[in-house]
């Protein structure tokens, strides 16, 4: 995990990419923000050997590859798998067999995206901190 490498944010819906864009933006993190609409493009990105991501926030349901199909290609993928890259689910489309399903893939989180607010850039903030202090076997810094 590279802390200082750039978040990758992968959501379909415009109204929520807003909100997301205006709480980074409150909450000044030096890391880039790189905004996806679907999980092929945002698969693309992470791909390159010079791009080594801080975490991921994808949302399940989206067109062409859904969050749980892009999960298993970034865990399978070998050199995406090196680079110990945080998977966190963020999504509306929270209920028993999603969170499951996400924890038994080895996703680092599942998160409701909240309806207020104040409560996503707290939820933001609290992810970042937490992934900010954690370990991970490289690119520590």
């Amino acid at each position: 995990m590279n802390k200082s490498g750039p978040i990758i944010v992968i959501e379909d819906d415009s109204d929520d990419r807003y909100l997301l864009q205006m709480v980074f933006a409150e909450l000044g993190y030096a890391n880039q923000i790189e905004f996806f609409s679907d999980g092929n493009a945002a698969l693309e990105f992470m791909k390159d050997d010079k791009v080594h991501p801080f975490l991921i926030l994808s949302d399940i349901n989206m067109p062409k590859l859904d969050g749980f199909a892009l999960k298993h290609m970034v865990q399978t993928n070998d050199d995406l798998s090196k680079k110990c890259i945080p998977y966190l689910f963020f999504s509306t489309a929270v209920n028993e067999k999603a969170v499951y399903d996400a924890y038994t893939m080895s996703a680092q989180g599942f998160f409701l995206k909240p309806a207020n607010y104040s409560v996503l850039l707290e939820t933001i903030r609290a992810i970042i901190v937490y992934w900010k202090i954690c370990y991970s076997p490289n690119f520590d810094r």
